[in-house]
């Protein structure tokens, strides 16, 4: 048995094993398809079977636009929200250009703190792993390099609650959006 657990935490599954470590699970396979849809991939659990993989190639086709739309919309929605902030406060106050370098200085805070800072103590307590390592693997999975190196819910020693993949999963959808209004931003700066 210690060697079955051994050869999983390197990456070797068996076929045929019908418990597989609830890695098919509900929370699993939603975290999956996230994973795919946003094409992180980190390549630690794939379809195996040859009908697993046609599907899993249809599900991408149609995912992965159908989320750059869920996305942009998020995103648009985010910045929506900071610019009808900006517009009351420069109402309120009769504020012109401070409310606005206010409310968008507050919403990358509140985006940084939500998405990057926070989250690495979450992955801390549930993963075992360091704060560097936590803030590492989310801004790997946020940007969508998603290496695989770190992967969350993959550790056969620890017990998971079930809501924690649904929430990363949720977290990564959110933060993805807001990432992608910071790259903007600093593509405008640059630009």
């Amino acid at each position: 048995l210690q060697g079955i657990v051994e050869a999983y935490k390197s990456g070797i599954t068996l076929q045929g094993n019908t418990t597989s470590l609830g890695r098919w699970d509900f929370s699993g396979s939603f975290f999956f398809s996230i994973s795919a849809i946003t094409t992180i991939g980190y390549g630690n659990l794939s379809p195996s079977t040859v009908a697993g993989r046609i599907f899993c190639i249809l599900f991408a086709l149609f995912g992965i636009p159908l989320n750059l739309v869920l996305l942009n919309e998020i995103g648009q929605l985010m910045l929506l929200g900071v610019q009808r902030c900006a517009h009351r406060l420069e109402e309120a106050f009769h504020w012109q250009k401070k409310a606005s370098l206010l409310i968008k200085t507050c919403a990358l805070v509140t985006g940084l703190l939500l998405f990057l800072l926070l989250p690495p103590l979450l992955f801390s307590d549930k993963e075992g792993w360091s704060y560097e390592e936590g803030f590492y693997y989310s801004f790997i999975t946020l940007s969508t390099i998603g290496f695989g190196d770190y992967v969350i819910g993959m550790n056969p020693d620890r017990t998971y609650p079930g809501w924690y993949k649904n929430v990363i999963s949720l977290w990564i959808l959110f933060g993805m959006a807001w990432l992608a209004l910071v790259i903007k931003l600093c593509i405008n700066l640059l630009e």
